[in-house]
């Protein structure tokens, strides 16, 4: 008969699992190092733990530099690896395709950041900018910001992009407000916002699916 855990217990052995899987990754399973990965993991998470800057590494995750240092450069090579996921054939005029390319970009990020996605006349993609990082709002999310690399490359329509750090996609009213205004913009500008797609943990929601604009 097996034994049956609870959620904590499972939580605890996912934790020991993935510090396993991570001494095995750096190449340290000798120097003991499972533990102090464990502590590091429960004081970050693991989507913390892939974005930590080496000195909270070092600090609070109280591991050795150079083991911090191969971290980082192991969670950024599975960023690039997931971001080849995606390719120019794939649809950025479906949310899916818009958070396939974005998601291992914003994934573990603590700041909302937004970007616009530039598309050319056949919506397909022609390049990514990062307008603003903080807490979203209508005045740091201005059309002018979001608009000038629009008309500078120039774009035929945009799709905007930003994430929810707490994991959970639901738009908030200034989510909407925001969209409602660059909409707006757009009509007048000739260059038109085809979504606003907020992405979460594994997760994400279109606002053109929500309201009309």
């Amino acid at each position: 008969m097996g034994v049956a855990f609870g959620s904590t217990q499972r939580a605890t052995l996912e934790a020991a699992r993935l510090a396993e899987l991570l001494e095995q990754a750096i190449g340290a399973p000798a120097h003991g190092l499972a533990g102090p990965l464990a502590a590091a993991l429960e004081a970050f998470g693991l989507a913390r733990l892939s974005r930590a800057g080496l000195g909270d590494l070092v600090g609070q995750g109280e591991l050795p530099p150079e083991v911090g240092a191969q971290l980082q450069a192991i969670f950024e090579l599975g960023r690039r690896v997931e971001a080849t996921r995606w390719s120019a054939q794939d649809s950025i005029r479906t949310p899916g395709g818009v958070y396939r390319l974005m998601a291992p970009r914003l994934r573990g990020l603590e700041r909302e950041t937004f970007h616009v996605l530039l598309l050319d006349g056949r919506h397909r993609l022609t390049g990514v900018e990062q307008v603003s990082e903080g807490t979203l709002s209508t005045s740091l999310v201005h059309p002018r910001e979001v608009f000038l690399p629009a008309i500078r490359h120039p774009a035929a329509a945009i799709v905007v992009v930003h994430n929810h750090p707490s994991g959970d996609p639901e738009p908030s009213p200034q989510d909407y407000e925001v969209t409602r205004r660059l909409a707006d913009s757009g009509r007048l500008i000739g260059i038109p916002l085809l979504d606003h797609v907020v992405v979460g943990e594994g997760q994400h929601v279109s606002i053109r699916e929500r309201i009309e604009f």
